[in-house]
């Protein structure tokens, strides 16, 4: 795109053609001392704005991360144009130049909204981005306005850079009954004779008093018991699930009602459903590896099998946020995922309980948790200040 006159040069052509006017009235002074220094600062900016190239750029992403999280990227940019197949060299080419960055961010994001002042070439361009929607979301392309030192020109630039980020579906805490009994029966338990220490878990219901770890409750402000290796195995959890309904986009990643900003739910009632589903199998699927029980998940997107620890973890999360609406799969699981636009549901052999009653029970267990470890804490500073020293 050709140069163009800002504002300021558009003043400073009018005042440079008025001063030719006057010049011609009054003599030759007036045109050296008005005319000729505006001439030269107009055809300076011209020249200094056609000759920059769409520069390389090169998008320092950030990690990928849960509906809600805020993250920061930066924009690496170099001072040339791009090579072959526009790969991106910082730091050759032509000189650096100033412009305002706007930076595209694609639908589920939230990105700047005003454009970013920066000398493009010399500093790295920072902003802010917030994930909104699950699945897989793109950063760019950036849009460069650029202008002169003198501000009088203006040339806007498309960078065709774009880099992406997945966005995982939120994760609601299960209460550790219902986990238990999913894998209490294979699962590590606490064997009868105590001698060999397994882990440290949270405190569940039915737990002796004898089990908590004190010195790790005190620190978490959460009541935390030792559990002791039994001689039985810990097998897998089979977890199938799928929508009562369909339809519509494949991934719309909980919209404006997930927000909570009154604007209303722009999701069809399959993606809804869709985001439900997502978000009730990551739930449970994560408290179980973090309890160290590997699970088999499968959902309309596909299916993995999981082990605890980082990878088991991102295969879970990358297969629930790509996942759209459709039916369960037919598979004999030990727990089934039956989501809609009001929520979802789990159902283990006869039983049936929703994603948002077991959400109220492990809040309200941490509620009683912490209202317990703030009690024993103020019990012993009282036990403290009665000690004779």
């Amino acid at each position: 795109m050709t140069p163009t006159l800002t504002r300021r040069g558009r003043v400073a052509g009018v005042a440079g053609l008025l001063a030719v006017a006057s010049a011609l009235l009054a003599g030759g002074r007036a045109l050296d001392a008005v005319v000729l220094p505006v001439a030269v600062a107009l055809a300076a900016g011209y020249v200094q704005v056609s000759r920059v190239d769409v520069p390389p750029v090169r998008h320092v992403a950030p990690p990928d991360g849960f509906v809600g999280e805020t993250r920061d990227v930066r924009l690496e940019f170099g001072s040339g144009p791009t090579g072959d197949g526009g790969s991106s060299v910082p730091g050759t080419g032509s000189s650096s130049f100033l412009a305002d960055v706007g930076v595209r961010v694609g639908e589920g994001l939230d990105g700047p909204t005003t454009p970013i002042r920066a000398s493009v070439g010399t500093e790295p361009v920072s902003y802010r981005v917030t994930y909104r929607r699950r699945g897989e979301r793109t950063l760019g392309p950036i849009d460069l306005t650029v202008t002169d030192v003198f501000g009088l020109f203006e040339r806007d630039l498309v960078v065709d850079e774009t880099a992406a980020v997945t966005v995982y579906p939120p994760r609601d805490p299960v209460p550790a009954r219902f986990r238990r009994a999913l894998h209490a029966a294979d699962a590590v338990d606490v064997s009868r004779e105590r001698e060999e220490f397994d882990r440290l878990r949270e405190y569940a219901r039915g737990d002796a008093v004898r089990d908590v770890h004190w010195a790790t409750t005190a620190k978490r402000d959460e009541i935390v018991v030792k559990e002791f290796a039994a001689e039985t195995a810990r097998n897998r959890v089979t977890i199938a699930g799928g929508t009562a309904v369909s339809g519509g986009d494949d991934v719309a990643g909980f919209g404006a009602a997930a927000r909570g900003d009154g604007t209303g739910d722009d999701r069809s009632p399959g993606a809804a459903a869709a985001d439900e589903l997502a978000r009730a199998t990551v739930s449970l699927a994560l408290a179980l590896l973090d309890d160290g029980v590997p699970v088999e998940v499968e959902l309309p997107a596909g299916r993995v099998s999981a082990s605890p620890g980082g990878r088991g973890r991102r295969a879970v999360l990358e297969l629930a946020a790509r996942t759209g609406p459709g039916p369960v799969p037919e598979a004999d699981a030990d727990v089934t995922i039956l989501a809609d636009t009001s929520g979802a549901r789990f159902r283990t052999d006869d039983r049936s309980v929703s994603l948002a009653d077991l959400r109220r029970e492990a809040d309200e267990g941490r509620t009683a948790t912490d209202a317990a470890g703030r009690s024993r804490t103020g019990a012993e500073s009282g036990r403290r200040e009665v000690t004779p020293t």
